[in-house]
């Protein structure tokens, strides 16, 4: 799977241990930064990871900050990309299922490197659903108030 990944600097870390494991289970992984330990404004990185999903070059994208918020925040801007904040697998396996979730964040100060494992384990495992959560799907990049 085409994979790519960004962070801030509070989130370093986690990235790099999240793109070596990535590689190592055979995923083209794209690390779109930051590169080293300068202070960076995280929207800069989710706007960048964003436009990669948009774009077609990722099929699934990771969205990493120190609490995971800003960041999702920041992806969830574009209308192509539905990032999911999770900090545990079922959270992160409901995503995929109910709302075809296509970029995960997860806060690196709120969870440790094996929890973000099974997390992306459970995200780039599970299919969606279909069927009913279609309909619900489709009007989150539609949003028509009633």
């Amino acid at each position: 799977m085409r994979i790519a990944i960004a962070s801030d600097h509070a989130a370093l870390e986690l990235k790099a241990a999240l793109v070596q494991w990535l590689g190592e289970a055979g995923h083209e992984v794209s690390d779109l930064g930051p590169h080293d330990a300068s202070s960076v404004d995280y929207p800069d990185y989710g706007y960048k990871l964003a436009q990669a999903i948009a774009s077609g070059d990722a099929e699934r994208g990771i969205a990493l900050c120190g609490s995971g918020i800003g960041i999702s925040i920041a992806v969830n801007r574009n209308p192509a990309c539905r990032c999911a904040l999770v900090s545990e697998p079922l959270s992160a396996r409901l995503s995929r299922e109910h709302n075809d979730a296509n970029v995960i964040a997860m806060g690196a100060r709120l969870i440790g490197i094996e929890m973000a494992k099974a997390c992306l384990d459970a995200f780039l495992s599970t299919p969606f659903g279909g069927d009913r959560h279609q309909r619900r799907v489709d009007k989150l990049s539609n949003p028509v108030l009633s």
